[in-house]
């Protein structure tokens, strides 16, 4: 039986930046991640209609499929970031925006990414899975995944992080500043804040009134960490927000944590439930589960890569997408693609590098389109410095 077509093309591309030591691997590693895109599923038994060329029965599918999640040379450092590299090739010098969150499965694990903001999604740079049922972690649980993102990142960038209240920690921070990486975290309202006056508060009794935002400069928390605070008070955001930072607070503090929203939420949610369906699988276990979820980012790095070729490069868009203006984001956008050339019994495109300059995020309705473009004002900023 001949070979399918994203199957084989995905082997040709790909072949080009992974060299395994058992070619057989890459031969598994392009079959299910075109199985991945094709079904757009993360259980392995929904791949087995895109495996049909394989003169064999469902039980042997997947007796294969959970040997092959479980191979401990299926890892990321060689399938994964020689394709990563290869997309970020062109980002050398450049300022990046990181995320660092956790998303808790079945109350079970705890899946801890470091992703770049791009285009209103997030692009994995270093995963872990733990068998932790709290999204809550220390420092010693997401070092490593740091330290591999950092190894993986394009030669001379400038980042910044931005993290939850979660990730207040002060071994975090102090690694951060040791790394020069600027940061922006949110804050929780019972830290002790000491202001540049001498006087110590918590973060609740620095909160502005409705409709306002105060700027505290040159503050120390944690025993002996110098930095910023930002506060404000809008009902529009539900709560009030209160975010430190290295960078000196103006009230583009606030537009710089947000871009998390934008980032790392819809990504999850993209693994859960809105792309592959995670929440679905039956798949247990930290190592498989890792697995797994490297296939997934390996997928959703293609699909992104192909939405770029087909909507900024070749301005295919809206032979995909209904709305005026995107309401797709561009994984859903790439596996439309995919979906569309298979179709059509059309090639890929060349695998292209993403571009440095990051779109705007996906709106999928006006109502939206309005929110995303109007303009926060608020009544009264109060800046407070030595």
């Amino acid at each position: 039986m001949s070979i399918p077509q994203l199957y084989r093309q995905l082997q040709t591309q790909l072949s080009q930046w992974i060299v395994p030591k058992d070619q057989r691997h890459l031969h598994g590693f392009c079959e299910n991640v075109a199985a991945i895109l094709q079904a757009q599923s993360a259980c392995l038994s929904h791949w087995l209609p895109y495996l049909s060329h394989r003169d064999c029965q469902a039980r042997s599918h997947m007796e294969r499929l959970n040997y092959f999640v479980h191979n401990a040379q299926i890892n990321a450092e060689t399938f994964y970031v020689p394709l990563l590299k290869q997309f970020l090739s062109a980002w050398q010098g450049m300022t990046m925006l990181l995320t660092l969150d956790t998303s808790v499965l079945w109350d079970q694990y705890c899946l801890i990414e470091v992703c770049l903001v791009w285009g209103g999604r997030s692009v994995v740079l270093a995963q872990q899975v733990l068998e932790h049922g709290s999204a809550t972690v220390g420092f010693e649980d997401y070092r490593a995944v740091l330290e591999t993102a950092q190894q993986r990142l394009p030669q001379d960038v400038q980042v910044t992080l931005l993290a939850d209240r979660g990730f207040e920690h002060g071994a975090l921070i102090r690694w951060l500043q040791q790394q020069h990486w600027n940061w922006a975290i949110r804050a929780k309202v019972d830290l002790n804040v000491i202001l540049s006056t001498g006087r110590t508060a918590a973060v609740a009794d620095l909160l502005p009134p409705q409709g306002e935002a105060y700027l505290f400069r040159e503050v120390t928390i944690l025993q002996d960490i110098d930095c910023h605070l930002a506060t404000a008070h809008l009902s529009l955001a539900g709560e009030a927000w209160a975010v430190l930072s290295n960078l000196p607070p103006t009230l583009a503090t606030f537009e710089l944590y947000g871009q998390r929203f934008g980032g790392i939420e819809p990504h999850f949610k993209d693994y859960k439930s809105a792309a592959f369906d995670l929440i679905r699988s039956h798949l247990r276990g930290a190592a498989a589960l890792g697995c797994l979820l490297m296939l997934l980012a390996a997928a959703t790095l293609i699909a992104i890569a192909i939405a770029v070729v087909a909507v900024i490069e070749q301005g295919q868009r809206t032979a995909l997408d209904w709305h005026s203006q995107r309401g797709l984001s561009f994984l859903q956008l790439g596996l439309r693609e995919i979906e569309r050339l298979g179709y059509l019994n059309l090639p890929l495109p060349h695998l292209a590098t993403l571009p440095r300059k990051s779109p705007s995020a996906a709106t999928a309705s006006l109502k939206k389109r309005v929110q995303w473009e109007t303009r926060i004002e608020f009544s009264r900023v109060t800046v407070f410095s030595s």
